[in-house]
């Protein structure tokens, strides 16, 4: 449990204070002040989880429904009693309440993006039933309404009716004129709740009537005429009705209320608590603030850590801009920084303790996102002057007392911060005991943060395993602080440059520096020199990464315009290829149909002669589209295969191994063709092989007399055109029809250029009504 004097320190109630500026109730900010550091890990994982979802709906522009409300607690306390009824007016502070919970369950219930909001606000209802009572019979004021009861409703109409007779007959009483002598005025007006005219004192016994007023000058006798008492009276008992149905009705309401107390409170708390969470979303959102990992190394990372309340000023004062800090301590488990006065020390310590503390209570940091703390079960702080005149404490005994509580709490789930160790006393003894406070913390594994400014300290830190110096940069040219961290080493104090800066007399340093030991001037020259090389190493390191960068971008340049000039090159070269294919399928065409005519040996040759030259160039296409083939031992028997010459899968009927060829069946079409041409089956669900079935002949049944290409593409509908031609030339048809359909006419266009000037093709035609019309082509053969 950290304590509550470490967040005093850190300041953390100061970033609570400002997470409640954005509550919408007096509960929730009640609520925001008890935050507190987290020790379980999926607590705080939850609550970064949740409000990241309330983060991201805000960034589109989602944000949740949210209006000031009041705290119903006291009202449902008061409530609970069996038969307590309360006024109206009191009751009027369910209906934002219950808005706001109706409001939100209705946004989250359907969103699917936030799961842990949706889990959180699940059980919200809004008391649909209960929120419609009240808006039935109370306005916001806590009137209660006309509508609260047909009862009700009818007693007020039949008051106001009665009301109105009372009114006349009062405005014509004044008007009479055996009256309106004895009147002091002509107005109406009631006392007591009685309907009275204003009577001269003197004459009130002219007037027939009660009087119910005297005037404070005693000259006016307010008086209720005789005639309107019967009226008056019947008026008095609506009223009296009216309040009783006023007090059934409220006791009504109340009874709900208690009905629903325990449920009531349930949700009013989560309503509080998302008011909570998105008061922490809208003050991260201010500071542009992530979310860091909590993680069970020992090891804090910090990457551009902002100081919040440093942060807070910049956005809201417009003050100097705040230098990011970058901190690593892991590897080394104890940090001891050191550097000039306000230089940034502390509040580098500070500002590592408070993102801590806030990581922990799952509120994101000004930080970025890659930062991450370890878990821990304490963070003890020793930091600012803890001198005290009623516990007769020093500023050294302040800080040797807290210290020695620190060494008994700590353990290795503890984070320790020190802020100048050592000073307070003699320099030389301060040192000593500072070093073994730092060993001793070390050795019970706690992770350490100190600052100080004795340059034995940060001998011993140099020298020890596990330990490391760090130092904030300091401008020697302007003397000024840079607020950077530096790790590794160490930093000056640079004591004599700040007190000349600040109007110390040069004769003064001249004395303060000769007063100097050498060996401590040679020590802080040696610093000095050390960080001139340092920086001159990070300016080598910077330009050889800007040349290693230039370097590679110009070889990926080289490399994108080698491959550029690679596939030009191969377009050009397989752009020919298809050219020459195109030319010998043209050739082809052209022998078919002389076999078809001549069926001379010769011919046969001729085609024999092409079929090798169309092979060639499919043997070049497949260089620049290299695909697997199959070996002829490896085919089987009604196995499905790829004929890549053909551009289609086909079953194997037979295999002839000494000529090297395959019997195969395509659609209703059985030819011979080469083991060259065979790749394994392209189209899904292929056929597995299976024993070989009886072969017959084809007949001339076996090739149709009607091609079928509705729902290809061009390309593959003139695929599958040119053997249809070529087998129906063989079995001799005179007329064949094509289907195509009409569609968008793409496929009707490219079957008619494709047969114009085809050599089997004598003529064609639109097919008559009865054979398609439009979306079939009918073919006379040659």
């Amino acid at each position: 449990m950290i304590r509550t004097e470490t967040l005093r320190t850190l300041e953390f109630d100061k970033i609570l204070t400002a997470v409640a500026g954005y509550a919408h109730s007096a509960a929730t900010r009640d609520e925001i002040a008890l935050i507190r550091p987290l020790d379980d890990r999926e607590a705080i994982t939850r609550r970064f989880g949740q409000v990241d979802e309330i983060r991201r709906m805000t960034q589109l522009g989602i944000a949740l429904p949210l209006y000031s409300f009041e705290d119903i607690t006291p009202l449902l306390e008061a409530v609970r009693p069996e038969g307590a009824v309360l006024d109206p007016t009191e009751l009027v502070v369910l209906f934002p309440v219950l808005r706001t919970m109706a409001a939100i369950a209705k946004q989250v219930a359907y969103r699917s993006d936030i799961p842990l909001l949706r889990e959180l606000a699940a059980h919200l209802t809004g008391f649909p039933d209960l929120l419609d009572e009240l808006e039935v019979s109370l306005d916001s004021e806590g009137t209660i309404l006309d509508s609260a009861s047909p009862l009700l409703h009818d007693l007020r109409q039949k008051k106001r009716h009665l009301t109105e007779r009372i009114r006349r007959r009062l405005a014509e009483i004044v008007r009479e004129t055996g009256v309106t002598t004895f009147l002091q005025d002509d107005f109406i007006t009631q006392r007591g709740g009685r309907w009275v005219i204003p009577v001269r004192m003197d004459s009130k016994g002219m007037v027939p009537g009660v009087v119910h007023d005297v005037s404070n000058s005693g000259e006016t006798a307010f008086m209720e005429p005789l005639e309107i008492i019967g009226l008056a009276n019947e008026l008095e008992n609506l009223s009296a009705e009216e309040k009783a149905e006023m007090i059934r009705i409220v006791r009504t309401i109340c009874r709900l209320i208690r009905q629903e107390a325990d449920a009531l409170e349930e949700q009013f708390r989560t309503l509080v608590y998302l008011d909570l969470l998105n008061g922490i979303a809208a003050f991260a959102d201010s500071l542009n603030a992530e979310t860091p990992g909590i993680s069970d190394d020992r090891a804090i990372v910090v990457k551009g850590g902002r100081h919040p309340i440093l942060a807070l000023m910049q956005r809201e004062r417009g003050s100097a801009k705040v230098v990011p800090l970058d901190l690593a301590l892991g590897a080394d488990s104890v940090m001891v920084i050191t550097g000039p006065n306000a230089g940034g020390k502390t509040i580098a310590l500070k500002t590592t303790g408070l993102l801590h503390l806030m990581a922990l209570a799952g509120i994101p940091v000004p930080a970025a996102g890659t930062s991450s703390f370890p878990l821990i079960s304490n963070l003890l702080v020793d930091i600012g002057d803890e001198q005290s005149i009623e516990q007769s404490l020093s500023t050294f005994s302040a800080h040797v007392s807290n210290i020695a509580g620190i060494l008994e709490r700590a353990d290795a789930r503890t984070v320790v911060l020190l802020d100048e160790l050592g000073t307070g006393t003699e320099p030389v003894q301060g040192a000593a005991i500072s070093c073994a406070v730092l060993a001793d913390l070390q050795e019970k594994g706690a992770l350490i943060i100190a600052t100080t400014h004795l340059t034995d300290i940060v001998g011993f830190v140099h020298k020890r395993a596990g330990m490391v110096n760090a130092s904030m940069e300091f401008d020697r040219q302007t003397l000024t602080p840079l607020y950077r961290l530096t790790i590794g080493e160490p930093g000056q104090s640079h004591a004599l440059e700040i007190a000349r800066r600040y109007g110390l007399p040069d004769r003064v340093i001249a004395v303060a520096t000769g007063m100097l030991g050498r060996m401590e001037t040679e020590f802080h020259e040696l610093l000095a020199e050390l960080k001139e090389q340092r920086r001159r190493h990070e300016e080598a390191l910077v330009e050889a990464e800007r040349l290693r960068r230039d370097a590679e971008a110009q070889a990926r340049i080289a490399r994108e315009r080698l491959a550029e000039a690679e596939g030009r090159r191969r377009e050009a070269q397989e752009k020919a290829f298809q050219e020459a294919k195109e030319i010998v399928r043209g050739a082809r065409r052209e022998v078919n149909a002389i076999i078809e005519e001549a069926r001379k040996e010769k011919s046969r040759e001729a085609r024999k002669k092409l079929d090798e030259a169309e092979a060639q160039v499919e043997a070049k296409l497949r260089e620049f589209h290299p695909e697997e083939r199959l070996a002829l031992d490896a085919i089987r028997e009604g196995e499905t295969v790829h004929i890549t010459r053909l551009g289609h899968d086909v079953t194997v009927l037979a295999v002839d191994r000494k000529a090297g060829q395959l019997k195969v069946r395509a659609g209703t079409f059985e030819i011979m063709v080469e083991a060259a041409d065979v790749a394994p089956a392209r189209e899904k669900g292929a056929k597995k092989p299976k024993p070989a079935a009886k072969i017959t002949a084809p007949s001339r049944e076996s090739t149709p007399h009607e091609l079928n290409l509705i729902g290809l593409r061009v390309d593959e509908a003139l695929g599958r055109l040119e053997p249809f031609l070529n087998h129906a030339s063989l079995e001799g048809y005179g007329e064949v029809r094509i289907v195509h359909g009409k569609g968008t006419g793409a496929l009707m266009r490219g079957v008619r250029e494709y047969l114009d000037g085809h050599p089997l093709v004598r003529e064609f035609r639109p097919g008559e009504s009865f054979e398609g019309g439009e979306g079939a082509t009918v073919v006379t053969l040659r």
